[in-house]
């Protein structure tokens, strides 16, 4: 299966920690019945230069007291020479108990890779585990998860010291999309989703360009402070933005210059994960929605969420573009919009021009927006995570 196009620095260190690992096991001479597997970030080969090496050590069966002795010995050795490692030592029967009490422990073996020993241990164990996993119930849990963590970072990109993995918009926004594309068998790569008709080749492109800028914070950060630091706390800001080779203008400083940019790519990212969840949903959960209510010939009301009638809608009416929130506004019962009307809310999005803003229909449903009695704030806030506003 092929690996995605990690940033050669990332891949660079795993593969130089693959090699002094498989030497060392080499060294302590481990029973053909064992395997050393890679997970989490490691495993994805984005071992990033101060985060954990988190390790697998699979067993066949229960280690006996000389095992154990020589894997604690290893264990130390690879403490002793300087590498910060989250490990575990499990039977494959341990494994999948562990993974179908927790969605976290799923999460890591998902991105598992075999570095050295027992091949077809390894093969079983995937094997088993992909028997084990549903797609589905997997997917509810990663976006609950998402939820929580949105709430601890106060639902925002727009911290003034963001975290570039755990806040929205961070890092953490394309590992999930990852995850889930795994756990659906829809592939590994930005492209693989393309593939499968859940985002343009453009948006890929858009994503991996997204991804790179976020990992490269991520690099010179951990670079910068010599620790596991994901924070842009305003002591770095200026020096990660001279880094990156932003230079201050008359009336900004390299900082300010460079926190935009990451505030731009933040949203971008934000606004690509709510439409390809809700596009995961639809693959998932693709029967469960009953008959449309007809609002008018644009749109329609699918359980509570605003559907356009067709995905070229935007095209036919450019200004359907401002009345969908205005409708979001009008009527308490939608909630949100289906997937395909933010897939075609999305691509639409371009046809926002000065032509457009200087329509007069446009403009008076612009006014209309913000003179409605419920909702305005949220549908703002809304507008501009579409990249509407």
């Amino acid at each position: 299966e092929a690996r995605p196009l990690t940033d050669p620095i990332l891949r660079g260190r795993s593969h130089l920690v693959d090699a002094v690992l498989v030497d060392l096991w080499k060294d302590f001479q481990l029973p053909a019945g064992a395997s050393l597997v890679a997970v989490g970030g490691y495993g994805r080969e984005e071992l990033f230069p101060c985060s954990d090496v988190d390790l697998l050590f699979l067993l066949e069966r229960e280690a006996d007291a000389d095992l154990e002795e020589r894997l604690a010995q290893m264990i130390g050795l690879i403490w002793d020479i300087g590498l910060d490692i989250g490990h575990s030592v499990r039977t494959v029967t341990e494994c999948l108990d562990e993974a179908g009490r927790d969605v976290t422990v799923m999460t890591n073996l998902l991105e598992a890779r075999f570095i050295h020993g027992n091949r077809r241990l390894f093969d079983g164990f995937e094997s088993d585990l992909r028997g084990l996993l549903n797609p589905g119930q997997f997917f509810k849990a990663k976006r609950l998860e998402q939820e929580q963590r949105y709430t601890r970072h106060n639902e925002t990109p727009y911290s003034l010291e963001p975290n570039c993995k755990e806040s929205p918009g961070g890092l953490h926004d394309l590992q999930l999309i990852g995850w889930i594309s795994r756990a659906a068998g829809f592939g590994t790569h930005w492209r693989d989703l393309a593939r499968h008709g859940l985002i343009t080749d453009e948006e890929a492109t858009e994503l991996r360009e997204l991804e790179r800028f976020l990992q490269h914070v991520r690099i010179r950060l951990h670079h910068l402070t010599g620790r596991r630091e994901d924070r842009l706390l305003f002591d770095h800001q200026e020096k990660l933005a001279r880094k990156f080779g932003y230079d201050a203008t008359e009336t900004r400083r390299a900082s300010e210059v460079f926190m935009q940019e990451y505030y731009r790519t933040a949203k971008k990212v934000t606004q690509l994960n709510t439409i390809l969840l809700q596009n995961f949903g639809v693959e998932f959960f693709p029967n469960r929605y009953p008959a449309a209510i007809n609002i008018n010939e644009r749109f329609q009301c699918v359980r509570e969420l605003l559907d356009v009638r067709d995905e070229g809608v935007f095209d036919r009416h450019p200004s359907a573009l401002l009345e969908c929130f205005l409708l979001l506004e009008q009527r308490s019962e939608l909630k949100g919009m289906t997937a395909r009307t933010l897939r075609a809310l999305w691509r639409g999005r371009k046809l926002i021009n000065a032509e457009f803003r200087q329509n007069p229909t446009n403009r008076a449903l612009f006014l209309r927006l913000l003179q409605q009695r419920r909702g305005v704030v949220h549908e703002l806030r809304r507008m501009n995570q579409y990249g509407i506003l």
